[in-house]
């Protein structure tokens, strides 16, 4: 009977130590997946590294979201595909960027973002019907525009069309909203209004303007209305603080680093020509124009805050005096406005910003469509997050998230963006669709 009791614990114990496995059910909720679509800028067309590629665009925030999607029924997503990995060929075009070595003018090699140089694929139509209508460069206003992807706006001066916009283009009349209301979708996601602050921002506040709040208001009004006028569903997402990204922040305002030597000269210029500036070994501020400076110069030292961008050529930072006197003419030597964002142009974008996410939550509140802040997103990402036991945060090259040229995301930073929509889908319809496996996807890929 010992025996038999001992045999019948063991049982017993094997069979309550038994490993259950929990099953996930995918469910639609509220929504309908059969037909997704994606309408936005470069940031869901999968550009980055400067470029739009092949290999980006397989990693695009939408593609990711729509292999998700087709857990819960949804059908196939096409892209308008860049066959090239190095980019579209086309006149202002610029080089993909890849991590490299570089020597500096003063013959100093360091590692960091060189172009990637290859074939592009020429300029031509794809095609076929898409799923993503995400153009790179494009503002909110620019999607409703007809005649976006007419081949004869790309050579009229100025230009009115958009090379990436013609590739997919049903016509030559087309608007980019027109053809992706014509897909029929069920589904969409729209990130939209980005480039409406951050093309003004790229320029240092001189080479573009800031679209007014009431017209983006108007503008995406349309945009909305017209994607759920035939019952689609879908989720809008907040447009994060452009200033926020490694492009504006990886330069830093007192990047002037002198020695003692160094910083006794220039203590004796500024006492030359009698300007109030003091210099010490170590860093320092740039000095930069201002127009309404008491200088006779119309120039001024930085201030905390204010932003160099990462297209100031640095050689002429390291050698040519940029930023405080001209080495050869021994002039003072300011950093173009082009390469600066002062405290008041950052106020001018973070305002705007404010007033687009106000108008975005009223908008989908009214269309009953879900939202994802990215906004808060890239703040929280600022200081840290850890996803999949990754810990990511938005330094430049490191941090896990950007792409080569500061802006756009890398693989890893897409999958994480796209589990952001996932979640606020899951969140407004009640649904279950799984997240991106965020481990399964590259940051920026060292030499």
């Amino acid at each position: 009977m010992k025996k038999i009791f001992l045999i019948l614990l063991t049982i017993g114990l094997f069979t309550s130590c038994e490993r259950k496995i929990d099953t996930y059910t995918v469910t639609t909720g509220s929504a309908n997946f059969k037909k997704y679509i994606a309408i936005g800028n470069s940031l869901l067309a999968g550009y980055a590294d400067g470029a739009l590629y092949h290999n980006g665009q397989k990693y695009s925030i939408p593609n990711l979201i729509a292999g998700q999607l087709q857990m819960a029924g949804s059908g196939t997503f096409v892209q308008p595909m860049v066959s090239s990995e190095y980019g579209v060929a086309f006149t202002g075009s610029g080089p993909k960027f890849k991590l490299g070595i570089s020597t500096d003018c003063i013959g100093e090699a360091s590692l960091g973002p060189i172009p990637d140089i290859g074939i592009k694929e020429t300029l031509a139509p794809v095609g076929y019907d898409v799923n993503n209508f995400s153009v790179p460069g494009a503002k909110s206003f620019h999607v409703l525009a007809p005649h976006y992807g007419d081949p004869a706006g790309l050579v009229s001066n100025p230009p009115t069309a958009n090379p990436y916009f013609f590739r997919f283009a049903k016509t030559a009349a087309s608007s980019v909203l027109g053809d992706a209301v014509a897909a029929n979708a069920t589904f969409f996601t729209v990130w939209l209004g980005d480039n409406d602050v951050l093309s003004y921002a790229t320029s240092g506040g001189v080479g573009d303007t800031i679209t007014s709040p009431a017209f983006f208001q108007t503008v995406m009004g349309g945009v909305l209305m017209e994607l759920t006028a035939n019952g689609a569903k879908g989720i809008i997402s907040t447009i994060p603080d452009v200033t926020a990204v490694p492009f504006f922040n990886t330069i830093p305002y007192n990047g002037l680093v002198l020695t003692q030597s160094e910083a006794d000269s220039v203590n004796m210029f500024m006492n030359l020509v009698q300007l109030p500036y003091h210099y010490t070994a170590g860093p320092n501020p740039f000095l930069i124009p201002d127009p309404n400076s008491a200088s006779p110069f119309k120039v001024r030292q930085m201030v905390k805050g204010e932003m160099v961008l990462m297209t100031v050529p640095t050689d002429s930072l390291k050698c040519m005096g940029m930023g405080i006197i001209n080495r050869i003419t021994h002039a003072l030597y300011p950093i173009p406005k082009q390469y600066i964002l002062s405290l008041d142009d950052i106020a001018k974008i973070q305002a705007a910003t404010t007033a687009y996410n106000q108008i975005i939550a009223g908008l989908a509140a009214n269309f009953k469509i879900g939202v994802v802040d990215m906004n808060t997103k890239l703040k929280e990402l600022q200081s840290g997050v850890v996803w999949d036991g990754i810990a990511l945060n938005t330094v430049f090259v490191t941090g896990g998230v950007f792409s080569l040229d500061g802006i756009h995301l890398n693989p890893r930073g897409c999958a994480l963006a796209a589990n952001f929509f996932i979640d606020a889908i899951n969140k407004q319809y009640n649904s279950t669709v799984p997240f991106v496996d965020v481990t399964k996807y590259p940051g920026v890929i060292f030499p």
